[in-house]
């Protein structure tokens, strides 16, 4: 009887149980590999949307850390376009975008954020599209108005990059070992590199006179290749050629008529300052010289240099000065230091006689 009552209160304790939880979860029928399986897809789901380059997003400053994000309203628009991603979730496929959203952020996928900075800056007539510091909201659900979400989980590395993270540590090492290099392998770095280093630069003076000459004939600011100097940037948005929308007040004539006449003025006074043919052609020797200096090096010859200053240096020095012959580095049969220091004490006296004689005629001629 002891046994049938202990059995009897375990049943009761498993049942119990079970309808606890059943209240506490209503989708207790589903079993635990499912509900796993229905977290993957929803993981998978979110690497797909991040990885899609049709969804924009940007990158700020949250809470001391850099996260992606995107707005709501890029989100919505970007899944009525792209239907076919939705056929991850397989049973929750005609999920509307908001519950989407919101599953996302149940699974702290996603995080609600706003921006920190609400107050519309000077010059300007709404708040900036992207922020660069964002906090977390205090009501954690999707909206479309006004809305940012950013990406809790770590993304995934392509392949390239850890073969390029790999691959870091041969270039640097490939730099520091330029001066060994032959002769040819240096002229070619040397002009590959000025020569990226002077389309960048024409690039960059290209794209700033386009803008000057529309922000002042049209009033329009047109920046191409408008990411060229992103701190944040892929390399397809990098090389982006498509301006950006002016979303700017429209400059006034009087504004458009100043920056006209300083933009005249600079180069009137650049006309008059510049370098004549004369200056050009001493700058391009030294710059030459240089170039030639840096490419015509060899460590054997420094290695030499200074083993001929080393003995030079033992030489002279006055514990070690004797009367005995040195014969110096340059070859046998040349002549020793002291005979060349007697040589230039001879030479010495022999001027001071000259000129004294010399003195002494031109006193005798005078008288």
């Amino acid at each position: 009887m002891k046994k049938t009552g202990g059995a009897e209160k375990k049943r009761v304790r498993r049942s119990s149980a079970a309808l606890q939880n059943g209240g506490r979860d209503s989708n207790s029928d589903t079993p635990p590999r499912k509900q796993a399986a229905k977290q993957d897809e929803f993981q998978l789901f979110a690497e797909k949307v991040r990885d899609h380059k049709d969804l924009v997003s940007r990158w700020a400053v949250l809470q001391e850390t850099r996260v992606e994000y995107f707005r709501g309203k890029d989100f919505v628009s970007f899944l009525r376009n792209h239907p076919e991603l939705k056929d991850i979730l397989e049973s929750d496929r005609n999920l509307e975008a908001e519950d989407i959203a919101n599953i996302l952020l149940r699974k702290n996928l996603l995080v609600r954020c706003d921006r920190v900075v609400k107050t519309v800056r000077p010059g300007k007539k709404k708040l900036s599209t992207w922020p660069a510091h964002l906090e977390i909201f205090s009501e954690q659900g999707f909206s479309e108005n006004d809305a940012f979400f950013a990406w809790t989980f770590v993304k995934r590395r392509p392949l390239w990059q850890t073969l390029l993270s790999f691959f870091w540590p041969v270039v640097t090492l490939a730099i520091c070992l330029f001066p060994v290099y032959p002769h040819r392998c240096k002229l070619l770095i040397l002009y590959s590199c000025l020569g990226v280093l002077l389309l960048f630069l024409s690039l960059l003076v290209l794209r700033g006179a386009i803008f000057g000459a529309l922000y002042i004939v049209l009033g329009k600011r047109v920046w191409f290749f408008p990411n060229i100097l992103a701190e944040e940037a892929t390399l397809r948005e990098l090389f982006r050629f498509c301006p950006q929308k002016d979303e700017e007040e429209r400059p006034k004539w009087t504004t458009r008529i100043f920056y006209a006449v300083l933009a005249v003025l600079v180069i009137l006074l650049m006309r008059h300052h510049a370098p004549d043919e004369a200056a050009r052609a001493r700058y391009q020797k030294r710059v030459s010289n240089i170039i030639d200096d840096v490419l015509e090096w060899d460590p054997r010859l420094a290695l030499s240099g200074m083993m001929e200053k080393q003995s030079l240096f033992n030489e002279t020095e006055p514990s070690n000065a004797t009367d005995e012959e040195v014969t110096p580095p340059d070859g046998v049969g040349a002549k020793t230091i002291i005979e060349q220091d007697e040589e230039d004490v001879s030479e010495i006296l022999d001027v001071s006689d000259e000129t004294l004689d010399n003195s002494d005629e031109q006193t005798h001629d005078h008288i």
